[in-house]
């Protein structure tokens, strides 16, 4: 490490000598730039990008000299320097960490370091990646909140509000008054003057886009970037499933069908007949566009699932409630209904290991059996 690295992130090391024993002097200077350009990001916002949240210096440290470890693993399984890991590298190394002789929490450290790596890769350099761990390593001096997950009151009420979010009237059902009233709110919330809302615009008001992609992902538990990936193509609506091939499936690794409530298939039916009428839909098989006609990512199914959970008036102030607790909520009631089989398959878990983390109880099970006992 030189001096001007020393001095300007307080022994934070960019290039250990462990590493510099694997690298030619080319390699040497694209590692370090790639691991500048990642410490930086862990310092300025790598803890909550929203909100240009930086993690401590302590903790930045820690995940870099873990990362080191982590490429010069897969340095030493491939023969050779690489710079861009993946997924499959990530979970090689967890592999790798359950055979060693070290404490669960320590295991969890690295874990850490590893999802750090790929967020960075997703928030700070665009990449379509999403890493679900193979092996789900815990700290055992932390415990599940179950503010992560929705209970089933709450699904009830976030289904409740996607079918009411954003709703109007009939047009011919209101006043000239009204109408007027309802074409300004319109107007506003198409982002169009008020003169040009036309009864076009009042149809697609009730639209069933939101519904759908509200109602798919509770009973599928689909992560932010199956969100994404989601075409026409996986809809089997006469089946009441989904069916996600290999080539698109978070991992990559196996096809999933996925069942749907009958319910569910029907507003997806409603919702794929009023997609044909989208201009901005023509010629894409994406199941569901931004309004900007762009597939939604991470940033924009949270917007989508934050409206939506105001509407059902959810605590989205003191819940740590985000579309993750979608899924997770999904898992855990999949799980406590059929059993960990069950749920794997649903929530497209390719290891038991993955849902064994929400076989904890729902506070609705526990009431039960402290009513149960003396």
């Amino acid at each position: 490490m030189t001096y001007d690295d020393e001095n300007k992130y307080n022994g934070i090391v960019l290039v250990s000598e462990d590493a510099q024993e694997y690298l030619n002097p080319r390699q040497e200077v694209t590692y370090r730039e790639h691991r500048r350009e990642l410490v930086e990001w862990m310092l300025s916002l790598g803890k909550n990008p929203d909100k240009a949240e930086g993690y401590s210096h302590s903790t930045a440290k820690n995940r870099m000299n873990r990362l080191d470890l982590f490429y010069r693993f897969v340095w030493d399984k491939r023969g050779r320097y690489v710079q861009d890991l993946s997924v499959d590298d990530a979970d090689d190394w967890m592999r790798f960490l359950a055979s060693e002789e070290m404490k669960e929490s320590t295991k969890c450290h690295y874990q850490k370091a590893c999802r750090s790596l790929f967020k960075w890769k997703r928030v700070a350099r665009g990449k379509d990646v999403e890493w679900e761990p193979v092996i789900e390593y815990s700290d055992p001096s932390t415990t599940y909140s179950p503010r992560d997950y929705l209970t089933r009151d709450d699904r009830r009420k976030l289904r409740r509000a996607a079918m009411e979010y954003g709703s109007v009237p009939h047009y011919n059902s209101v006043s000239p008054g009204e109408r007027e009233r309802w074409k300004t709110y319109l107007s506003q919330r198409l982002q169009k003057p008020k003169d040009e809302v036309s009864m076009r615009d009042w149809e697609k008001a009730n639209s069933f886009k939101y519904t759908s992609l509200i109602y798919v992902a509770l009973d599928a538990g689909l992560r932010p970037i199956e969100v994404k990936r989601s075409t026409v193509q996986w809809v089997d609506t006469e089946n009441g499933v989904l069916r996600i091939p290999r080539e698109e499936s978070s991992k990559n690794r196996e096809n999933w069908i996925v069942a749907l409530k009958e319910e569910t298939s029907q507003i997806l039916k409603r919702w794929l007949d009023e997609r044909e009428t989208r201009e901005k839909y023509d010629g894409r098989d994406a199941l569901w566009l931004t309004m900007y006609g762009n597939r939604y990512d991470k940033d924009s199914f949270r917007d989508v699932f934050r409206k939506i959970a105001r509407e059902a008036n959810l605590d989205l102030e003191n819940r740590d409630l985000t579309p993750y607790s979608i899924r997770h909520s999904t898992a855990t009631y999949v799980a406590e209904e059929e059993g960990l089989a069950v749920a794997a398959q649903q929530c497209r878990h390719k290891s038991k290991r993955t849902t064994e983390k929400y076989e904890h109880s729902s506070t609705a099970r526990q009431q039960d059996a402290v009513n149960n006992i003396d």
